[in-house]
């Protein structure tokens, strides 16, 4: 079959040939739109291509122009119906996208043909708004290999050379241009926050909720997508200790958890001021957090001083939350310093909420008299963390499991895992046993975020994925303050570490190198996400603080961006003079005609014609009609004109044109 394609690519004409794979290398680097641009929009571009790929194979005439209006229009008015505007990044890619479908429907002439290339190459860059990872930066060096490929067979208007010689000339022209851009990468002055590639704020994936339905988390841990990565600099602490801290859910109406509401906030004098009080080492880390679209800037328990990193600005919470003044919608490197030795809240119930006590009224009537039941069983004089201690012994021997098909659960949620399912996952077991608390006149809040990791062995960072999100309770205790109860890990003490996780089903080609080799999947994996964390630490996070670090490193003392700017110039002004000096020194000891001779000489043979080493151009042109008579023509006359260029006193063409001749030349077989 293969064969088969290859002889019919064969037997196509140069435009049509031309014109299939043009559309193709279109095709490929619109491709990763189809995750981001409305499904009309992907499946229009297709049909256009498609339509566009049929015309050329039949030799068939291109559409007039009121077909190509009506679809400009519909294309218009689909984008607005979908966007609510025709301004922004998706409205604006979801345009560009069918302007460069629709306007292959006019690939005429070369003029058209370059009007498709640059909005190809536009397009290309247009990928990045979405993403910028490395498997799309691979994905998109392909296309710019391939449309480079498409724009040097359209200089190159006679006869029909083949594609692979084009691509060659592509691939080395990247070549030469990699440290230019590598310079440029290192060194162009970036100027937050004109640089780098702005965020959407109507689009991202959230990963955590801003609240807790249940039934979210369970969804979460079926998501194997990386959330954050973690570096510590010191001992790294055990896993069932990680809890990295994120949203804090107070209200309940019987069904859904929501953070405390604004009223309820500003009528606290306490809510920006935690009351942390730390004590011991400090356990200094760095974060690597993947965009999510919130405010929330994920620490583990207990940061005194706000995240640190270039431009970021962040304030606390009374509830030890740390948000960032912006939405993080680009990849965030921060570093921060948590003490594991802490408390905070107030130490007398006057400076606590109200809020964290109430229950909604007329729910889960058998929770309320199990708590009843367990302050009669504790006695008058019990304290709260006696009845914690009861609350958590009862999970721990009451037969209760914890999985990530629950069921459904009705109205009364906690009615039903404490005394019908008996299972759930960590949010229902979080949630019922808060209202168990709650019901006891225990201050009780649940809090959000990820726990544990898994340690990378290839580079030592640990990844933390949305599976790892998890949902715990804080229980108010007097003069301790607030203080973390997981009531996970007393229904399921490995769910909280390293050894029991629930894990998303693995495909087909996951499942078979799992079969033939457990490790093997797992390694794999490692080394994948160990070269994607470097292009983020390297690529992504080169910022202008480490642009000047470089500076520093170069003898600079309090370097600035027009340190950068000179630097920059002098290694330009540097390189155009080395290259024109090589140029001088080329062309004096090489007689560029003689090249050009010697170039003709060795591409005939290649064709199968041996020519001396001292014959002349009028010689070869002479060898060059004997051999192959009329399909020759064109080469035996620019022979003659390159003798004529040396030897006439009045040459026909001078040698960068017979250069050019010779780079378009049809070489006879």
């Amino acid at each position: 079959m293969l064969n088969a394609l290859r002889q019919r690519a064969a037997s196509l004409p140069r435009e049509a040939r031309d014109t299939l794979f043009l559309l193709v290398v279109i095709g490929w680097v619109m491709l990763p739109h189809a995750a981001n641009l409305p499904w009309w929009c992907g499946l229009l571009a297709a049909s256009v291509l498609a339509w566009r790929g049929t015309l050329a194979v039949r030799g068939q005439p291109l559409p007039g122009k009121w077909w190509l209006l009506g679809l400009l229009a519909f294309a218009v008015a689909a984008t607005f119906l979908t966007h609510r505007t025709l301004l922004g990044r998706d409205a604006g890619v979801t345009l560009i996208v069918i302007l460069l479908a629709l306007k292959t429907l006019e690939l005429r002439a070369r003029r058209d043909a370059f009007v498709v290339f640059f909005l190809g190459f536009f397009t290309m860059l247009t990928n990045f708004f979405f993403s910028q990872s490395l498997a799309l930066a691979a994905a998109m060096l392909i296309g710019l290999l391939g449309l480079l490929t498409a724009l040097v067979n359209a200089h190159l208007p006679v006869g029909r050379p083949p594609l692979s010689e084009a691509a060659k000339t592509a691939a080395w022209m990247a070549l030469l241009g990699a440290p230019v851009m590598a310079v440029l990468f290192v060194l162009f002055p970036r100027f937050a926050p004109l640089w780098g590639i702005p965020g959407d704020a109507m689009t991202g994936r959230s990963g955590l909720s801003a609240n807790m339905q249940i039934g979210t988390v369970a969804k979460l841990a079926l998501d194997e997508s990386v959330a954050m990565r973690a570096r510590f600099f010191d001992a790294v602490p055990l896993q069932n200790d990680l809890y990295w801290r994120g949203p804090v859910l107070s209200n309940f109406d019987g069904r859904e958890w929501r953070p405390l509401t604004p009223r309820y906030a500003q009528r606290s004098l306490t809510w920006f001021n935690p009351q942390l009080r730390v004590q011991g080492p400090p356990l200094r880390y760095e974060v690597t957090l993947e965009p999510h679209n919130r405010p929330w800037l994920l620490v583990l328990d207990a940061a005194t001083q706000p995240p640190r990193a270039e431009g970021l600005e962040s304030i606390i919470t009374g509830e030890l939350q740390w948000l960032s003044l912006k939405l993080v919608t680009d990849l965030l490197r921060y570093r921060a310093e948590s003490y594991p030795d802490f408390r905070h809240g107030p130490s007398t119930i006057a400076g606590v909420l109200p809020e964290y006590l109430e229950l909604p009224a007329g729910l889960n009537p058998r929770t309320l008299q199990l708590a009843a039941d367990i302050r009669r069983e504790a006695g008058p004089g019990a304290d709260r963390a006696a009845l914690v201690r009861a609350a958590m012994q009862r999970l721990a021997s009451g037969g209760y499991s914890y999985t990530l098909e629950p069921g459904v659960y009705g109205q009364h949620t906690a009615d039903e895992f404490w005394f019908d399912k008996k299972e759930g996952f960590c949010e229902h077991i979080a949630s019922a046993f808060a209202v168990l608390t709650r019901a006891m006149n225990i201050p009780t809040r649940i809090v959000t975020g990820y726990q544990g990791g898994e340690r990378n062995p290839v580079d030592g960072y640990w990844t933390i994925r949305q599976s790892d999100a998890h949902a715990w309770t804080e229980v108010w205790l007097g003069p301790q303050g607030w203080v973390r109860v997981d009531p996970t890990e007393a229904v399921a003490p490995l769910r909280v570490g390293a050894l029991q996780r629930l894990q998303a089903p693995r495909g087909v080609i996951a499942s078979t190198i799992a079969t033939v080799d457990p490790n093997l999947a797992a390694n794999l994996r490692a080394a994948w996400e160990a070269l994607n964390n470097s292009w983020n630490q390297w690529i992504l996070n080169y910022t202008q603080s480490k642009q000047l670090d470089l500076l520093k490193n170069l003898g600079f003392e309090s370097p600035s961006w027009e340190d950068l700017s000179y630097v920059l110039l002098a290694i330009i002004v540097g390189v155009a003079l080395l290259g024109a000096g090589w140029s001088w020194w080329d062309k004096a000891q090489h007689d560029p005609w003689l090249r050009l001779l010697g170039a003709a000489r060795r591409r005939l043979g290649k064709a199968g014609l041996e020519v001396p080493a001292t014959a002349p151009p009028r010689q070869i042109a002479t060898l060059v009609t004997d051999r192959f008579g009329e399909s020759g023509r064109a080469l035996a006359e620019w022979l003659l004109m390159l003798e004529a260029q040396r030897y006439s006193r009045a040459p026909s063409a001078n040698l960068a044109a017979l250069r050019h001749r010779f780079n378009q030349l049809v070489w006879p077989q």
